[in-house]
């Protein structure tokens, strides 16, 4: 079987399979969410021992202080946990890299905020105690805090005349509880019937190789930290090869299975949109979107994987540098445009190493700003702003008051909306700048001309959107560099949440209009189209002008 042909069957059956499980895992988790759903004892008796009450509504600015606080709290705890690992049980003896307390910072920035930059190899620098209790954690949590936010600007088109968006700490808890460590759960044992790891042994296990040496093989509660990696799309590996290393992802199966897990939430989570507003269509609407946008974006990086014009060794007509053999160019292809779609940034090949043109359907699919079908919570907030922006256009060429879903895009709202979809490239867009003005950040490039540029626009790219993914041919465990882009992870991840809060409160205090002849219809194939245009139009003139000094530069060099 050709490496094309592979490719193809590994993406049909991956869209079969999301395509199954969107109807029966929506439905489930719309009831998670429902307004009438009551909380379990073990719910009750978290929300009491955090002092929350279950039955208090929050408006945006409340919800939006909740989030702040909680997230905050897990910054210190992170940070501080991480500096005194080392007197800690399950700790590595001798730790290759020091955490110093900007890298501490980095870190904990990076996990709070679901994007898992990781400025130190996993295995030989954080203790277990600090995976399990401190990272994994956080890999839970972070992940309901986005699926929260989502649900809470679902509430603002839902509700109306509300200053009610619901309850962060209901949200947050039965996000956890519900629906992330039982998917968990399963997904970990799938993946420890595949061959991943599940243990608490230190470096202590020393074999001979057949080529008479000795190797000191590693361990730890890998498979635990995978699954939920993958479905809360955090992407931060136990170790520093993350899912290409064969203790995470063994073989060609579990790789497929990683692959579903980090696109499984986010790409259901449009149902959970279309029960919430009484419209199934306008859910099939945003999905379809979603699927139009991946397609194509993994359709082109496969091909220029495939096709091996660029500036990197190739083998048997494709590009093999950086790839596994078990996986191979096409599939390695398929999971680096998923773990950019979303905000994964888990990676089984490296992106550095890639194409010209693969490299930069990598940052692309970023740019786009996560929404295809993006973080889980995230790409769909970030999908339906897109959508709040489309209908003011719309309205501009028409001539009339613009609306979404009965809601009127006021120029409140589209001030929000311009906001939230503003805020990241301009982070990017600065940091980059920066880097590139100082001479000491830039001798941390190991490239000079267009692909060292592209390595630093990648890591702007990267933190802002909070993926995590890197091109790693970039020295970034400096003081400058962790604090930066420290800064970029928390402003590109809380600044859109108080947009989002914002544009949900402004939306749920509305009434609703009533449908007329003049009302663009928002469910069927037309708006769809008008989505992804207005979506592709609004990144290319934001980024093209970098794009055209990196990546496309060096594809034409």
């Amino acid at each position: 079987m050709s490496s094309t042909t592979a490719g193809v069957l590994f993406l049909a059956s991956l869209i079969l399979a999301l395509v199954a499980v969107h109807k029966p895992l929506g439905d489930y988790m719309y009831r998670v969410y429902d307004d009438g759903a009551r909380n379990s004892r073990v719910e009750s008796a978290i929300l009491r021992a955090i002092g929350a009450d279950p039955d208090a509504q929050q408006g945006w600015a409340a919800y939006a202080r909740s989030v702040l606080a909680f997230s905050a709290v897990g910054v210190l705890a992170l940070f501080a946990f991480q500096l005194v690992q080392g007197v800690l049980p399950l700790h590595l003896n001798d730790p290759a890299t020091e955490m110093t307390p900007a890298l501490a910072w980095n870190t904990a920035v990076s996990f709070v905020t679901n994007t898992n930059w990781q400025a130190y190899s996993g295995e030989s620098t954080q203790g277990h105690l600090v995976q399990m209790a401190g990272l994994t954690v956080q890999n839970f949590v972070s992940a309901a805090v986005g699926m929260a936010v989502a649900v809470a600007l679902v509430r603002g088109f839902a509700r109306q005349r509300s200053g009610e968006l619901g309850n962060f700490w209901v949200d947050l808890v039965r996000g956890i509880i519900r629906i992330l460590l039982p998917l968990a759960v399963i997904g970990a044992i799938v993946l420890i019937a595949g061959g991943v790891i599940q243990n608490f042994a230190l470096h202590t296990q020393v074999v001979e190789t057949l080529a008479g040496g000795r190797q000191t093989i590693p361990g730890g509660p890998v498979a635990s930290q995978e699954v939920i990696k993958e479905l809360g799309t955090n992407g931060g590996g136990f170790f520093n090869a993350n899912s290409s290393h064969p203790f995470e992802n063994p073989t060609a199966w579990t790789n497929w299975i990683e692959n579903f897990l980090l696109l499984v939430i986010a790409f259901t989570l449009p149902r959970v949109f279309g029960r919430m507003v009484g419209s199934r269509k306008q859910g099939y609407a945003i999905v379809a979107v979603m699927g139009v946008i991946a397609t194509l974006s993994i359709s082109l990086t496969m091909f220029f994987q495939l096709q091996a014009h660029g500036t990197v060794p190739t083998a048997v007509g494709s590009a093999m540098e950086g790839v596994e053999q078990r996986f191979g160019v096409a599939d390695s292809a398929v999971f680096a445009a998923s773990t950019t779609l979303t905000s994964t940034g888990a990676v089984n090949s490296f992106h550095d190493s890639y194409t010209s043109l693969g490299g930069l359907m990598t940052m692309f699919n970023m740019q786009l700003g996560e929404i295809a079908p993006g973080g889980v919570g995230s790409g769909l907030a970030g999908m339906l702003i897109l959508a709040v922006i489309t209908v003011f256009v719309a309205g501009l060429m028409v001539g009339r008051t613009p609306e979404y879903l009965g809601k009127k895009i006021t120029p409140r709202e589209i001030k929000l909306a311009a906001g939230y979809f503003l805020v990241t490239p301009l982070i990017v867009l600065t940091g980059t700048a920066i880097a590139m003005a100082l001479p000491a950040q830039r001798a941390s490039m190991l490239n000079s001309g267009p692909h060292g540029l592209s390595e630093v626009l990648y890591a702007f790219t990267s933190a802002a959107n909070n993926n995590g993914s890197a091109f790693a041919g970039i020295s970034v465990n400096t003081e400058w560099f962790n604090t930066a882009l420290g800064l970029a992870m928390l402003f590109g991840r809380f600044l859109p949440i108080i947009l989002v809060l914002a544009l949900a409160g402004s939306l749920a205090a509305q009434g609703r209009s009533p449908e007329s002849v003049g009302t663009l219809p928002t469910h069927r194939p037309q708006f769809v189209g008008m989505v992804t245009g207005v979506t592709f139009i609004l990144v290319a003139l934001t980024f093209l002008p970098m794009l055209a000094l990196g990546p496309l530069a060096e594809g034409i060099h």
